[in-house]
Formats: structure tokens, C-alpha cells, sequence
């Protein structure tokens, strides 16, 4: 029985070891792909600002011109960080207060059926912006990514800094 054991084990961490090279090609994809989506609606916004600005002023926003143009330069700068992976973190946290209040302000009934209705909740425009930021906010860029290239010209070898961890 325990040779039943360790083989499973040994089983165990090489499927997880190889499981794990996925790391890094997922974290670009999700950074790419999630990153040049929300860029083009940054760039939708900036391109339209006076529809959002109204949209903005249907849902009682102060300042609904300049926070358009705020809104629309954080998706838009914000989503080139993120798809770089340039100050991954930071920019994910950006994005995610972001995201997080287009839920509570304009989809406000899509986050408060989180538990009764999920697939309204999972339906609702920020949800896969916010999943992809989530996903780089707490597990980092990946080691293709601005972060890493910059911990090597900062640190000057290929030990994980602090800004791609």
C-alpha cells in the first residue's frame, strides 16, 4: 500500500510540474488578448466621449464630461500596462476599482444577483475584464512580461523582483 502511495504522489507532482509550464503562456494570453479588448473600449470611449458623458449623466456621476475622459484614459492606458504586463500589479488594481464600480454603478443589479442569479452576474459587461484583472493582480504578470524585463535591467540577472512577483 505504500508503494501505492508514493507512486501516486510521484504521479502527482510531475503532472503538476508540467501543469505548471502553462503558467506563463496563460498569464500572456489572458494579458493580451483581455488587455486589447479593454483597450478598444478605452478607445471607443475616448473616440465617443459625448455619448458617454450623457450615459454618465443618466446614471447621476459628477462631472460627467471630465470623468468620461478619466474613465476612458484608465481603460485605455491602463489596458497597454496590463497587456505589456508593465507595473502589472499596480495597473490590475487600477483596473479592478475600475471595473468594480462600472458593477456597482451601471450594472448594479447584475452584482447584486452574484448568489441569486450568477449567470446574470457572469453575464454582465465588466466580469470577464474583471476576472482577467484579478487573475494578473494575484498571480503577477508571468515571466513574459515589461515587469520581468525590467527586473532584469534593474537588478541585472533573472531573479523574480518584487515588481513581477
Amino acid at each position: 500500500m505504500n508503494g501505492l502511495l508514493t507512486k501516486a504522489r510521484q504521479l502527482h507532482d510531475l503532472l503538476f510540474a508540467l501543469v505548471s509550464y502553462a503558467q506563463t503562456p496563460f498569464l500572456l494570453f489572458v494579458r493580451l488578448y483581455w488587455g486589447w479588448q479593454l483597450a478598444q473600449s478605452g478607445w471607443g470611449k475616448l473616440h465617443n466621449l459625448d455619448k458617454v458623458a450623457e450615459f454618465f449623466t443618466s446614471l447621476n456621476l459628477p462631472a460627467p464630461g471630465e470623468m468620461a475622459v478619466f474613465i476612458a484614459c484608465v481603460e485605455l492606458f491602463g489596458a497597454i500596462f496590463f497587456a505589456i504586463g508593465a507595473f502589472s500589479r499596480i495597473t490590475s488594481l487600477v483596473l479592478t476599482v475600475n471595473l468594480t464600480m462600472a458593477y456597482v454603478i451601471a450594472d448594479r443589479e447584475a452584482l447584486l444577483s452574484i448568489f441569486s442569479d450568477p449567470d446574470k452576474f457572469t453575464a454582465a459587461a465588466p466580469y470577464n475584464f474583471l476576472f482577467a484583472v484579478l487573475l494578473v493582480l494575484i498571480f503577477g504578470a508571468g515571466k513574459v512580461s515589461a515587469d520581468r524585463a525590467l527586473g532584469y535591467l534593474v537588478e541585472g540577472r533573472g531573479r523574480e523582483t518584487s515588481i513581477a512577483a
